[in-house]
């Protein structure tokens, strides 16, 4: 069957011969096919959000959010329509949805923010709101049409709001009344002033242009060291308001509750004490109205005088205080250099600590490896040797020339010393002239034999180690026989005492 969807809708295809959905304004319904109608008009969701500021105050937050599909996307479309188009729009399903996703991105907004942020930011604050909750949205193909914050309300039993909007209300109308007992007395105190002002205003013309003649001269100078103080001045400045903000947060915390309750007696006694003060004002300034007048008059020579030594006195003490502090700001350049590099050279030294300290453990992660390799060279040969101990040892001495390093520790030891020394020999010297080639070759074998015997010996005495049994064995403790006559039945001596 043909099926077209209306103006604010769209079919939903799904089943035979579709990979996953087919959204489609109109198409043919085919047999093993279902379709579903979905309508893309927006809906208005209404909710109170209870929430809390950052200093734990509750407050209602009525907000009215018009929510719908987005229509010019087919990738949210396609979202929509798998994960929502199940439900009907105004379901309650829906609105826990979306109430849930409302919810949480404004009480976690709302947390970061203090209550006076809230108020006085209402429209930075539904903007955030609008952006956070859009972006969870998005996970679903909905978008937000429109987001109205309606007023903040109060919650029961915490009324800061009533009291903040009582405190705005009185302070507007005590700024009224001072407004208007200002605007009085300038009235009165503006018509006496002028009077006086055209009497002083030529006395001070002469007396100034003696003085910008001056002024001139040290204005570049002047200038320059000004931006220099101006901004270390500004940046103290902006250091200490800081540091006062957070004071003026902290007291304002404790003094909230009392000032709500005490700001009718102060408003009270701040109209009472300011009428008073502009009355005295008025007093004042007619005062000096008619002493300005009686110096123009009399002593308006005397006054020119006097304000041109004035003014040449502000200028010496201006140059004596600027030089001062151009000196203060150098010696503070002077020591953050001298800070910097006392600092440049500690770190240059913990540099080459830590390079010192990573050879150290390189070295010894070293000693541990060649330790563990020869451990397992040891474990290697014992194993190869049958576990023989003794066979090892005699291994290892005769690789590492521990015999020849003996002797020769020996022949040092006694060389110069004379000492007596045996000669083994099978007496054979007597018949070398007339032997034959066969004997010569004898004579040699029995030269190592000879050689043999006294070196094993001496090696027993000094280390307590007996030769391989494949040597041979030495004689008995008494010298008389030999331990294998076998091996030994061929060898004799004669001591030679030298």
């Amino acid at each position: 069957m043909y099926k077209v969807a209306g103006a604010s809708e769209y079919l939903v295809i799904s089943g035979a011969w579709i990979d996953d959905l087919k959204i489609k304004k109109k198409a043919w319904i085919l047999p093993g096919q279902s379709y579903k109608v979905i309508d893309l008009s927006p809906v208005n969701y209404t909710f109170e959000v209870q929430a809390m500021s950052a200093e734990k105050l509750p407050f209602i937050l009525p907000a009215v959010f018009t929510i719908g599909p987005r229509a010019d996307d087919k990738e949210a479309l396609n979202k929509y329509a798998r994960l929502i188009s199940s439900h009907d729009k105004n379901s309650s399903h829906i609105k826990e949805l979306v109430k849930g996703v409302i919810e949480g991105e404004t009480r976690v907004l709302a947390a970061s923010m203090t209550m006076e942020e809230v108020f006085k930011g209402t429209k930075e604050f539904k903007q955030e709101v609008f952006d956070k909750v859009q972006l969870e949205l998005n996970q679903f193909g909905l978008i937000i049409y429109n987001a109205n914050v309606k007023q903040l309300v109060d919650v029961e039993g915490h009324e800061y709001f009533s009291y903040l909007g009582q405190k705005t209300q009185m302070e507007a109308a005590n700024q009224a009344k001072v407004d208007v007992s200002e605007a009085k007395m300038k009235g009165e105190v503006g018509s006496k002033m002028r009077e006086g002002q055209t009497l002083q205003n030529a006395a001070k013309i002469d007396a100034e242009t003696k003085i910008i003649s001056t002024q001139r001269e040290g204005e570049g100078k002047k200038e320059e060291i000004k931006v220099k103080t101006e901004v270390k001045v500004y940046e103290n400045q902006r250091e200490a308001e800081v540091a006062k903000a957070n004071a003026e947060l902290a007291k304002k915390k404790a003094g909230w509750a009392k000032e709500a309750q005490v700001a009718e007696v102060e408003a009270t006694k701040a109209v009472a004490l300011k009428d008073a003060e502009l009355q005295k004002e008025v007093e004042r300034m007619n005062a000096l109205t008619r002493t300005e007048k009686l110096k123009a008059e009399y002593l308006s020579k005397a006054s020119v005088e006097a304000e041109t030594k004035a003014q040449e006195a502000n200028w010496n003490l201006y140059q004596k205080q600027k030089a001062a502090d151009a000196s203060l700001y150098q010696k503070e350049k002077e020591a953050q250099a001298q800070r910097a590099a006392a600092e440049a050279l500690l770190f240059s030294r913990q540099r080459a600590a830590d390079g010192e300290l990573y050879a150290k453990k390189k070295e010894a992660e070293g000693l541990v490896a060649l330790g563990q390799a020869q451990g397992v060279y040891l474990r290697t040969l014992l194993g190869s040797l049958g576990n023989n101990y003794g066979a090892l040892r005699d291994y290892l001495m005769i690789k590492d020339r521990m015999y020849q390093e003996i002797a020769r520790i020996n022949a040092e030891a006694v060389h110069g010393l004379q000492p007596k020394i045996s000669i083994w020999t099978n007496g054979g010297e007597a018949a070398e002239g007339g032997a034959g080639a066969g004997n010569a070759a004898m004579k040699e074998v029995a030269g190592v034999y000879k050689m043999l015997s006294p070196l094993f010996k001496t090696v027993h005495k000094q280390t307590g180690m007996l030769p391989p049994k494949w040597t041979g064995t030495l004689p008995p403790a008494d010298d008389s026989q030999p331990r294998n006559v076998n091996d030994w039945e061929l060898l004799k001596h004669d001591s030679v005492h030298g």
